[in-house]
């Protein structure tokens, strides 16, 4: 990879969405059914919101996997050249600061801890973003910034509109795989559906991550909400966006694992 000379670490401020279209993740939680197959229906909507099991339901989904996630191994796995240290956060509005002050999100208390290690970040969240939408913006990015560790914190937002979970999972290796290939060490940020998508969806759905991570062989923060995530004292008015209080929380739930691939 060619080396490129870096002043010393800034911040990126956290773009916008450019196709004039709302967030996806900004209305209250919407109650669906599930089919047989375990993807949720487009009938049977209401506006209430049910998180009464969804840490409980976390906690029984994620028992198998240390909550560490699982070690990155390969060539990845090399300490980064002085060149290389930079992070590259590609994520959605959990990663945007969406609804809470500039650098007050989990990415933005990231920088501080990462600073004075040496290390720059660079915040291309966008809030609605898929893994479609990463997927086609990575490569610009790879390219420009040539970061030593890519996260990748997508595939909310395609739970939430019922895509194709063979379609996301598609996106998000081959998102790996770019990074990969640019010479960037991927982390992947696991999320999951709240239990009214239905049980077996979210479990199809939270499966998902750690199936990918183990398959190419990275790391996994399972979930990014992990300890608080039914407990709306900790949301924003529209019941899914964490707020300011919250971002630390998130933050610890990634630095176990992100602090050992520094």
């Amino acid at each position: 990879m060619p080396q490129m000379m870096r002043t010393p670490p800034t911040t990126c401020r956290t773009p916008q969405p450019s196709n004039g279209q709302p967030p996806i993740l900004t209305a209250p939680t919407a109650h669906r059914h599930s089919d047989p197959t375990g993807r949720p229906s487009r009938e049977g909507y209401s506006t209430t919101s049910s998180r009464r099991s969804f840490l409980q339901l976390a906690a029984a989904l994620l028992a198998p996997l240390p909550a560490v996630g699982l070690a990155a191994t390969g060539p990845e796995a090399k300490p980064a050249e002085a060149s290389d240290r930079l992070i590259l956060v590609l994520g959605d509005s959990l990663s945007a600061e969406y609804g809470i002050g500039r650098g007050e999100g989990w990415v933005g208390l990231l920088e501080q801890r990462t600073t004075p290690k040496g290390w720059g970040i660079v915040n291309a969240s966008i809030s609605g973003e898929t893994t479609a939408g990463g997927l086609a913006r990575l490569p610009a990015l790879l390219a420009k910034h040539r970061p030593g560790i890519t996260i990748i914190e997508l595939g909310a937002n395609d739970g939430l509109r019922g895509l194709q979970m063979a379609v996301t999972q598609a996106n998000l290796q081959r998102m790996i795989r770019q990074a990969r290939e640019a010479g960037s060490r991927p982390l992947l940020v696991g999320m999951m559906m709240p239990p009214n998508f239905g049980p077996a969806y979210a479990r199809q759905f939270s499966e998902m991550f750690r199936r990918v991570a183990a398959d190419e062989k990275i790391a996994l923060v399972p979930f990014l909400l992990e300890g608080f995530a039914d407990d709306l004292a900790w949301f924003q008015p529209d019941r899914i966006h964490p707020t300011a209080e919250a971002q630390p929380r998130m933050l610890d739930n990634v630095w176990p694992v992100l602090s050992g691939m520094l």
